[in-house]
């Protein structure tokens, strides 16, 4: 699909620039400040996605653009008046919170956590707009200018010594400058449909669209805390900058995701909708799948493959643990790859409890992982928590297909014919990691 490739160039060229600083980056910067990175990193992601009370999501949805800017509107008056309290919150018991998350050393930077959770929420909500007028074109542009803002402030910070401040600071550079170009891009285009809005408009969306936070709000922050809670646990628990190790190399995995995953989950959102009313996501959500399997499933395994030996040439020695990580991630993001584009499904069929229940299965199961290893004295806390990705996202790719009433026997065709495409990047990695091994400095 065009508009997959659109945003598949912004997001390639976004993805080199990041790439290229972060061997700087490593070298600027200790896995100890990567591990301070990462706990805030969990905190904006698991904060931010409840932000907005996932009226984000539902802006794509209404058929009037009078109707998708009021939802805009509202979506931004709520993350602001949330982080509003969570800054009053933070700037009272700071110390205290940084205690409870075992880490004291972020006390004097959590002043920043609503910041970024608001600009995070904001460009949530302003891409979606985007989504819905299919300005792809506008979001391809976007994520490189999001990924030259975040890498010239980390570097710039890095070498000026400032740390880990550098890091969290172009962190927060990602969405604020994305959120900022998109924001005034709306402005501009559609000042005079805004002026058309009024509170009973934004209201009435308010209603109309209730379920979303009833609902699926919980099932967000849920999904964001499978992921980030058992970091933040691991983190306080394990011994050394385990969590900086593995931040690094959950980066180096969502790296081939984002160059295609993110670019058709959007169009899948945008198109979804219309297949739905007419009676054929199952068949469109086939699709998407078939291309999923033959473009990017063979580049996480090529890349779990090398890891180990791609990370002590390229990051340096110290970063070699975070290269086994990514060799026991490869199959969580490998389901996650296959099932996160796809899951809008789910609120398209408006199914918001399963998909409540699904993610609270995953928050349980995936920091249930990283206590019970916690608990077994030498149990590697990272390697159970890579584990417990995969077997969660395998079962949400299963129910998604299953509420899409997808056709099993098509699907496991679709499967078959991808092996060849998936066999020669596996060859690719086992032939890379032969000759990595032996590049010595």
């Amino acid at each position: 699909m065009r508009a997959v490739g659109i945003l598949v160039g912004g997001t390639v060229v976004a993805q080199a620039i990041l790439a290229a600083t972060l061997p700087v980056a490593t070298r600027l910067y200790t896995p100890a400040d990567f591990s301070t990175l990462a706990v805030f990193t969990g905190i904006i992601a698991i904060l931010s996605v409840g932000t907005c009370l996932r009226f984000d999501i539902a802006v794509p949805l209404p058929l009037k653009d009078e109707d998708g800017v009021a939802v805009v509107l509202l979506s931004l008056g709520i993350a602001a008046a949330l982080n509003l309290v969570l800054f009053v919150a933070v700037a009272l018991f700071s110390t205290t919170l940084a205690g409870w998350l075992g880490h004291p050393e972020l006390a004097p930077y959590l002043w920043l956590a609503p910041v970024a959770t608001f600009l995070a929420g904001a460009y949530s909500t302003l891409q979606f707009w985007f989504v819905r007028r299919k300005q792809f074109g506008q979001l391809a542009r976007n994520r490189v200018m999001q990924a030259a803002g975040s890498s010239a402030t980390q570097i710039t910070l890095g070498v000026a010594g400032i740390a880990p401040l550098g890091l969290l600071l172009g962190q927060l550079a990602n969405s604020g400058v994305g959120s900022i170009r998109l924001g005034w891009r709306l402005w501009r285009d559609e000042q005079a449909t805004i002026g058309r809005v009024g509170r009973h408009d934004i209201a009435r969306m308010a209603r109309q669209y209730d379920r979303f936070p009833k609902f699926s709000t919980l099932e967000a922050m849920c999904n964001s805390a499978a992921v980030y809670l058992p970091i933040i646990l691991l983190s306080a628990w394990a011994v050394g900058p385990e969590a900086g190790y593995l931040s690094l190399g959950m980066y180096a995995m969502q790296v081939p995701m984002s160059l295609i995953g993110n670019a058709v989950s959007q169009v899948y959102m945008s198109r979804g909708p219309e297949e739905a009313r007419a009676g054929t996501i199952g068949r469109f959500t086939t699709e998407v799948l078939s291309g999923l399997l033959k473009t990017g499933v063979g580049p996480i395994i090529c890349i779990g493959v090398v890891a180990p030996e791609l990370f002590r040439i390229v990051f340096g020695s110290e970063w070699t643990r975070a290269g086994v990580l990514v060799t026991w991630m490869a199959p969580w993001f490998i389901m996650q790859f296959l099932a996160s584009p796809i899951s809008l499904a789910l609120h398209i069929q408006n199914r918001l409890v399963e998909a409540f229940a699904l993610q609270v299965f995953g928050l349980g199961l995936r920091a249930g992982a990283v206590v019970l290893a916690a608990a077994l004295p030498g149990a590697p806390l990272s390697e159970f928590y890579a584990l417990s990705g995969a077997v969660f996202y395998l079962v949400y790719l299963i129910l998604i297909l299953n509420i899409v009433e997808t056709d099993w026997k098509t699907t496991g065709l679709v499967a078959l014919r991808s092996l060849p495409f998936i066999a020669s990047w596996l060859v690719l990695g086992v032939a890379a990691s032969f000759v990595l091994a032996r590049i010595t400095f």
